[in-house]
Parts: structure tokens; C-alpha cells; sequence
């Protein structure tokens, strides 16, 4: 696998993979998927070649990046490339003027993964979209 993440325009893509993964594979109501928050974040893409394979957004409030909407296409889970993704969105995070965390809602499932990634648990755990989450944050330094 040859891949690489930037940020993209390419918003029809983006949610073609989160319908994939979210609504299909996950069951999540695709009114629930997509929000108007979209038209403000900030996405990334992660390709195999031309080919897309994952994708990240990041919303930017008040000191906080906001990252959401993480997914990866069965195919290439297992690879590093969801690990890859979120340190694309801390490297970009970390790049923009008065940003000093980084903050996620994580499945439960995730939580590990996440943790190994440098995030900290935190808060109660809660339902979004039928599906047990945590927050999570990551100081920047």
C-alpha cells in the first residue's frame, strides 16, 4: 500500500467513505452522519494510490481542534493508516495559531488506540449515533 493524507476539497469522496463505514458497516443513521458542521471543517483525505481509503475532519473552536468523522475502509484497517490519519490531524492541529488540544469523541472500542496515540480519556461515557463514545484530549505542548 502506497498512501498518502492532505487536507481536500474533495468533500463527495469523503463522504462517500463515511457512508461506507458509518452507515453501512455500523449501522448509523446517515441524517446523523452528516451535520452542517461539514461545511466549516477542515477534511482530510488518506489515498492508496489514487484511490481513497480513509478520512478525518477537523473543526477549529476556541483553542480546540476538533477531529471527527475518523474512518478507514475495511480493506486497509490494520496498516497504521488510522494511526497515520490522526497524526496528520495533530501535525495540522499543532500548526495552527492559537490551537493548544486536540479533542475527540471516541468509540469505545477505539479507546487503546487512541490512548497509544497520546490522548487522555475523560468525562462520562455517552451514546452518539446509537454507539458508546468518551471523549478524548491531547494536550499540545
Amino acid at each position: 500500500m502506497s498512501t498518502s493524507i492532505a487536507v481536500t476539497q474533495d468533500f463527495e469522496a469523503c463522504l462517500a467513505l463515511r457512508h461506507t463505514v458509518f452507515v453501512q458497516e455500523q449501522g448509523v443513521p446517515i441524517e446523523e452522519e452528516q451535520d452542517a458542521l461539514d461545511a466549516t471543517a477542515t477534511h482530510l483525505m488518506a489515498r492508496d494510490g489514487d484511490t481513497p481509503v480513509g478520512t478525518a475532519r477537523i473543526l477549529f473552536q476556541e483553542g480546540t481542534a476538533k477531529v471527527g468523522r475518523v474512518c478507514v475502509l475495511e480493506r486497509a484497517r490494520g496498516t497504521g493508516l488510522g494511526a497515520d490519519i490522526i497524526r496528520a490531524t495533530v501535525d495540522i492541529a499543532r500548526e495552527t495559531p492559537g490551537i493548544s488540544r486536540v479533542k475527540l469523541g471516541a468509540q469505545i472500542q477505539a479507546l487503546g488506540f487512541y490512548e497509544k496515540l497520546g490522548f487522555q480519556a475523560f468525562g462520562p461515557i455517552y451514546d452518539d449515533a446509537g454507539i458508546d463514545h468518551r471523549d478524548m484530549v491531547l494536550e499540545l505542548a
